[in-house]
């Protein structure tokens, strides 16, 4: 049974948004401006009624007072301040729950990712597809070294993860409701959303992009933030690291009874004296060794647990403010056509799901 989903061929203000758009940002101010016009310009092509969240993660420039002035022409227009930045997997979770739309994007504010593919996106949304993830061709204007190691990441996380992460895919993409509504219910603190993301299942594509360089400021994120984040992902995602102690300490016994046997044979049978300083040394620092990557892994997981305990709010929000969509106009052209059997679901259910034999 295919799912067809459709906007209604005239948009009404008073139900909730048919699409939201979900941007969260963190001292973006020299380009908050540029992204509100593009998303605008892709939204007006879908003739529907949408809104745009914008959440402030804690910005310590002046992206919260540009993104207030932003203009609120026909589609509504949020803004979520939080309280601090509590990093960007919790603004978008701010922004999730925010959202009222049957479709959901969510797309930075450094215009990487371009908001014209967001028609494309719709389409296949449209086509019954719960999950739309948007994967780039390349990562183009990255180093070697940090291509290397998102390579190795994805594959260690993959290799230890029972739900399957797509590689070189984002935070952009569009999820269905149902999803949305799936993820703002998971109860964890501490959230990787990529795996997040992944772990609902539902009917998934790939579409595949060529990723924009950044089109003003850098980048937020360093080595440290990054090695941490993967640390999230895995210990998330798998438990299957804590039994790298058990398989250590097993091939540990192993190889210090191999070792044993031979020096006892060598010093029985040939007389020939084992060098005590060298082999004790050897065995006390591969036997340290090991029992500090044991514990450190047994307090990455007693560290979430600490986290989760608490039941700490996952954010916390300063202020919020809306904009109404202004209702005055839409482009007649851009109407999509609608069937007649169809046109009285639409009028009270701004997106529908017909089943289809």
């Amino acid at each position: 049974m295919t799912v067809i989903r459709y906007f209604p061929a005239q948009p009404t203000y008073d139900t909730p948004p048919h699409l939201s758009v979900v941007v969260p940002f963190f001292n973006e101010q020299a380009v908050l401006a540029a992204c509100h016009q593009r998303i605008l310009s892709a939204l007006d092509t879908l003739n529907a009624h949408c809104e745009i969240i914008y959440v402030d993660d804690g910005s310590k420039d002046d992206s919260a007072n540009i993104a207030s002035a932003l203009d609120a022409a026909h589609h509504d227009v949020s803004l979520i301040r939080l309280s601090r930045n509590f990093g960007k997997e919790a603004a978008m979770s701010a922004g999730l729950k925010a959202s009222r739309g049957n479709a959901v994007i969510l797309l930075d504010a450094d215009l990487q990712d371009p908001p014209e593919l967001i028609p494309e996106m719709i389409e296949a949304w449209q086509s019954g597809y719960d999950v739309v993830d948007m994967q780039r061709k390349a990562r183009l204007g990255e180093s070697a070294f940090k291509r290397f190691t998102a390579r190795m990441f994805y594959a260690l996380l993959n290799r230890l993860s029972d739900v399957p992460i797509p590689e070189n895919v984002g935070d952009f993409r569009l999820l269905d409701r149902r999803v949305v509504d799936t993820i703002n219910a998971l109860p964890e603190r501490t959230r990787f959303m990529k795996g997040l993301f992944a772990w609902p299942g539902f009917q998934r594509t790939v579409l595949q992009f060529d990723r924009d360089a950044r089109f003003a400021g850098t980048t937020k994120w360093n080595t440290a933030q990054l090695f941490n984040l993967a640390a999230e992902g895995i210990t998330s995602f798998s438990t299957k690291p804590l039994r790298l102690a058990t398989y250590a300490g097993l091939i540990t016994g192993v190889s210090a009874l191999c070792i044993a046997v031979v020096v006892v044979l060598k010093t029985l049978i040939w007389g020939d004296p084992v060098a005590g300083y060298p082999s004790l040394m050897l065995t006390v620092l591969t036997l340290g060794s090991v029992q500090l990557l044991s514990i450190g892994l047994l307090g990455e997981y007693l560290g979430r647990l600490f986290i989760e305990a608490k039941q700490r709010p996952l954010f916390l929000v300063d202020s919020q403010l809306t904009k109404a969509a202004a209702t005055s106009s839409f482009n007649a052209s851009t109407v999509t056509p609608v069937s007649a059997s169809n046109t009285a679901k639409a009028s009270t259910s701004p997106v529908s799901e017909i089943p289809t034999p």
